[in-house]
């Protein structure tokens, strides 16, 4: 295949973008710059190069609403729960399991693990960001330590190996001219040894800075993550400064007091919910704040005719704010369990229509609405119309806030796509180039014919494919290139095929590249993506390292 400027280009801008990133600064202008005049050699107008960096934007910024909306709606959720101090009470059932930071790693992995293997991650994420994670927080594990273990767990093992759905081994399989289960058995095989080499070195990581039960590790952690929303998202993808602000305001405080202000979510009628004696009381008794004007929902800035406290527009007695957290405390954990049944129930049995994919982020997406409206209706009476849409901007605002700086990054990577780079540059071409795999292709004739070596330039051309931020995309690419190589490197195809499975679910499907799912994790953990991708890097290398070397032995 002939390479045209528009592949060099491109080619270039990759090469530049992952420099930057090992430099640890932000990529977002030399994305542009590279989505500017690859567009523009490609199209050979200038007018569509400068088009393109907007159509780059905007055509990922339709990929990825819908991760952008889950956090949102997530956010807004946990926001009308801490209102009413439900949040607090949420976790308790899970302080059993996790006893201290260790216990927390551990537990938080294999529960993200056990769920995405059935719905896939994106809709597992937020279950585990509303149920789990505070508790892990509290408990002492580190929140980059946490996001890590999600990341890991679900979309690495988990997506890697797509053992129930099998969409995965099913696209590399037909490309390899295989048979789908070959291709799953080893996938699962391989991602199980990637996930277990990846989580241990995270855990030998981060295991000195895992502590003990505190209140004081979770309004750190809010606190913090008030902070990086002030601070714009501005270290999310290779700078430091939101880390550093965060630091900063969390020293700064000096006390519970000034946590507290930090841990209310910005504007809107909703922001007054926590009252601050819930705020320092380091390990509080949730049924002793029922007293008027005290507890949970009850704060001294809440409006008048709020459902918080005595003479409040819902003839509320004392005691109603407690019934109310208890009730949410106990509706939200059980609300999505129900989900996680039916969606079990639909995959095994024939009692319900299965849900997939999409639809399982959209059930998941739909119900946390439906639970901040009752949430807030039931804690604010008549002021709910109010509060419900204060708290989905707010939800919004941190998630653009904190990861809207991924959308012309991703832009230029769908640049390299078959299926956008019509879309993105206007030009109106039968067979348009796909200029990422393209550029893989071009290579494939001087690997050499030795199955070690074979598989290990499967497994890189598979993370390169990923680097397009779509874990599947590269699939068909590296299948068919398994297919051809496999029987002159006295290889079976379906192990290659894994192997290029691993590599591009890896680093694609959400673990080593921030514009991918990896912001739904960074985002309900509260961190910056890419703190998450330096944390994750080179664990996650290493894992697909000894799980390529073994293939080659154990298939």
């Amino acid at each position: 295949m002939e390479l045209t400027a528009a592949h060099w280009t491109y080619l270039a801008g990759v090469v530049v973008i992952i420099g930057v990133m090992i430099a640890r600064r932000n990529v977002v202008v030399p994305a542009v710059i590279a989505t500017f005049f690859t567009a523009w050699f490609y199209s050979g107008s200038l007018v569509k190069g400068l088009a393109a960096i907007f159509s780059a934007s905007l055509t990922a910024a339709g990929e990825l609403f819908s991760i952008f909306l889950i956090i949102a709606l997530i956010t807004a959720l946990l926001g009308a729960m801490r209102a009413m101090g439900a949040e607090r009470r949420m976790v308790v059932p899970f302080r059993a399991l996790m006893r201290n930071g260790r216990m927390a790693f551990v537990a938080i992995a294999g529960v993200t693990y056990f769920i995405s293997l059935f719905f896939w991650p994106t809709p597992a994420v937020p279950l585990i960001g509303a149920i789990l994670l505070p508790a892990a927080i509290r408990a002492g594990l580190p929140a980059i330590s946490a996001a890590a273990a999600i990341a890991i767990a679900g979309q690495g093992m988990a997506l890697s190996s797509d053992y129930v759905i099998q969409v995965a081994p099913g696209l590399s399989a037909k490309a390899a001219g295989v048979e789908t289960s070959a291709v799953a058995d080893r996938a699962m095989v391989l991602s199980v040894i990637t996930g277990v080499v990846a989580l241990t070195l995270v855990y030998l990581k981060g295991r000195r800075s895992f502590g003990t039960t505190s209140e004081e590790h979770q309004l750190r952690w809010e606190a913090e993550a008030e902070a990086l929303s002030a601070d714009g998202g501005g270290a999310s993808l290779g700078g430091t400064g939101a880390g550093r602000t965060a630091r900063t305001a969390a020293a700064s405080g000096g006390s519970a007091g000034a946590a507290t202000k930090l841990l209310s979510p910005p504007g809107g009628a909703g922001s007054g919910g926590s009252g601050t004696d819930s705020a320092t009381d380091p390990d509080p008794d949730p049924d002793t704040a029922s007293g008027p004007g005290s507890g949970p929902g009850s704060g001294t800035d809440r409006k008048p005719g709020s459902a918080s406290g005595p003479g409040s527009g819902s003839g509320g007695t004392p005691g109603e704010p407690v019934r109310r957290s208890r009730a949410f405390a106990l509706i939200v954990p059980l609300t999505f369990a129900a989900i996680v049944g039916y969606m079990l129930l639909g995959k095994f049995t024939g009692a319900v229509t299965e849900v997939q994919g999409g639809e399982a982020a959209g059930l998941v997406g739909g119900v946390a609405m439906l639970l901040l409206f009752a949430a807030v209706f039931c804690c604010d009476g008549k002021e709910g119309l109010t509060t419900a849409a204060d708290h989905v901007v707010d939800g919004l605002v941190f998630a653009f806030k904190a990861m809207g700086v991924v959308v012309p990054i991703a832009g230029f990577f769908f640049l390299g796509n078959v299926d956008f780079i019509t879309e993105i540059t206007g030009v109106q071409d039968d067979n348009p180039p796909a200029l990422l795999f393209d550029l893989v292709t071009a290579v494939d004739q001087y690997i050499p014919d030795i199955g070690f070596i074979v598989a290990f330039a499967i497994l890189i051309i598979g993370m390169i494919t990923g680097l397009e931020g779509s874990g599947f995309a590269g699939l068909p690419l590296t299948g068919s290139l398994s297919g051809s190589l496999g029987p002159a490197a006295d290889v079976d195809p379906a192990t290659l095929a894994a192997v290029g499975q691993m590599g591009s679910v890896w680093t694609g499907g959400g673990v080593l590249i921030a514009w991918s799912s990896l912001l739904a994790v960074a985002g309900v953990a509260r961190v910056p993506v890419q703190e998450v991708v330096r944390h994750c890097f080179v664990p996650v290398v290493a894992g697909l390292v000894t799980a390529t070397a073994l293939a080659t032995v154990l298939f």
